[in-house]
């Protein structure tokens, strides 16, 4: 039994596979791979194929590498599982960043899942701790995002820092001042303004904006001292 999952941004196949196996009354699960968006997808089928009459299950996440808010959705799945069978659902083998975003966002490596309230027990959806979780996951979803658009940006960035040390023989670092200046003069998004300096260079590539064109001059005449002639 297997069940995989595609994710959407990584363009990967198989970001997540869920593999099993049961004994008598015991299930065995082993994910492998990246809790993405549309892991919870993947969890859920993997749990429908259990056998009616399974007491207990137990997962493994050793080999997965990599996971994200949506990754929470897995747990989430699993406990309700738990809840609606009765059954003890246990999740083992956390590690790497995995753990570190457990960590973050408050939940025990060794037991995730939460226990299933007792008969009668008070509702705490209110309670101080679920405020200071959902607190985190909000930092922990931000931080995410922020990675992901470093990501996206570096390429843009790198190739007009190759442009500048090209076009006025400066270092890369002088190259990434003049970039960060320029940016903050125009109140441009730095990826705004490598991608406006990078099209320019394509054959019939538009010229940046003149405000944009200053900015890089002033930034140019304060960051890369002038080539002296020699003799």
């Amino acid at each position: 039994m297997t069940s995989a999952a595609r994710d959407p941004y990584a363009g990967r196949l198989d970001a997540l596979a869920v593999e099993g196996r049961t004994e008598r009354d015991r299930a065995f699960l082993q994910a492998r791979g990246e809790l993405v968006h549309g892991c919870a997808a993947t969890t859920a089928r993997a749990l429908a194929a259990l056998p009616a009459d399974v007491g207990r299950v137990e997962v493994d996440v050793a080999d997965v590498s990599f996971m994200d808010t949506s990754g929470l959705g897995f747990l989430d799945v699993l406990g309700e599982y738990g809840r609606r069978r009765g059954v003890p659902v246990s999740v083992t083998g956390w590690r790497g960043q995995p753990r570190r975003v457990l960590e973050l966002v408050g939940l025990d490596d060794t037991d995730p899942l939460p226990p299933a309230p007792f008969a009668g027990s008070p509702a705490r959806s209110a309670s101080a701790v679920a405020r200071e979780r959902a607190e985190q996951l909000r930092l922990l979803r931000a931080e995410i995002a922020q990675l992901r658009h470093a990501i996206d940006s570096r390429p843009v960035i790198d190739q007009a820092r190759g442009v500048l040390m090209a076009a006025h023989s400066c270092t890369s670092e002088q190259a990434w001042d003049v970039l960060r200046e320029a940016s903050q003069r125009t109140n441009t998004k730095l990826r705004d303004v490598a991608g406006a300096l990078t099209a320019s260079t394509a054959p019939d590539g538009p010229a940046p904006p003149e405000s944009l064109r200053a900015a890089l001059r002033a930034a140019v005449a304060r960051h890369v001292p002038p080539a002296r002639e020699d003799g």
